[in-house]
């Protein structure tokens, strides 16, 4: 009988993963309730009530088990429970709505927990709607509030390159017409770029977002494009105009990086320094 790797388990919190067809151990476990494996073997799948999985190129293991879902779904005990998995599920719509909303822009500039930070984010504003019962509160009352707006002011869809460190210039925005403006800025000295990049692209734009209806509207800028060097430049990017709908109005500031070749502008496969940022929430 053919016999292979085993996971065994037993006193002390720790975990054996056996290799029986060289009859040795192939490493040794503590056991809590979500550890990460280190080892020379990469399990995936699941054995007697262990599972193995990996996230973002890392190994983890638990145990398997938990509450029935018709017992959540049913149970007086557990009425906090489905409140709380209400307003989740509210939380994570929310931002992928607004994710979906901005289009193109987000793929340009993003990070691997850009979903879990704006879940936190929208959590924050959620939990700023004081009208609705517990597990029914929503994004669209949060954000209707002075401190929702000031709560998605200021995101970074891409956390490796918030605005702040890559943009060291004054700006303005004005909300009426959505313009923002850069005057007097140097890009070589005025803005932290990533090597091999020789332009920079700047973008604005004004998403109308309604969290209730979930209906939206992005009107952008056009794309200012210019070399990275020492000259001074004064950078004006207004919309072609305000976007019109009952949701809030979110301004936005793009910055991209590019490689010029032989007269031809390449996107940099490296995107880390890509910026997308919440200029003002109104």
């Amino acid at each position: 009988m053919q016999k292979t790797a085993r996971v065994v388990v037993f006193g002390m919190g720790k975990i054996l993963v056996i290799n029986f067809l060289r009859y040795e151990v192939i490493l040794i476990l503590n056991f809590f309730s979500m550890p990460r494996v280190n080892g020379i073997v990469n399990l995936q799948g699941s054995y007697d009530n262990m599972t193995f999985f990996n996230r973002e190129g890392k190994s983890f293991f638990r145990k398997k088990g938990g509450v029935s879902k018709q017992r959540i779904e049913n149970d007086p005990n557990f009425v906090r429970t489905r409140e709380n998995m209400s307003e989740f599920s509210t939380n994570i719509s929310a931002g992928k709505l607004l994710r979906l909303s901005l289009g193109s822009l987000v793929f340009k500039a993003k990070d691997s927990r850009l979903s879990n930070r704006l879940m936190k984010t929208m959590s924050a504003i959620k939990n700023l709607d004081t009208s609705s019962a517990r597990g029914e509160r929503v994004i669209s009352l949060g954000i209707a509030t002075p401190e929702g707006k000031r709560q998605l002011t200021g995101f970074d869809f891409n956390s490796n390159a918030p605005l702040d460190s890559v943009l060291f210039a004054n700006y303005t925005l004005d909300n009426a017409t959505g313009k923002v403006e850069i005057p007097n800025i140097m890009l070589a000295e005025q803005l932290r770029f990533p090597e091999g990049a020789n332009f920079a692209s700047f973008q604005c734009g004004v998403l109308n977002l309604d969290f209730e209806t979930g209906l939206s509207e992005l009107v952008l800028s056009t794309v200012t494009n210019l070399p990275i060097d020492l000259t001074t430049n004064t950078i004006e990017l207004v919309p072609a105009a305000m976007p019109t709908g009952t949701g809030v109005n979110i301004y936005v500031l793009m910055i991209s990086f590019y490689q010029a070749v032989n007269g031809v502008q390449y996107s940099l496969k490296n995107e880390e320094f890509n910026v997308l940022h919440i200029v003002d929430v109104s």
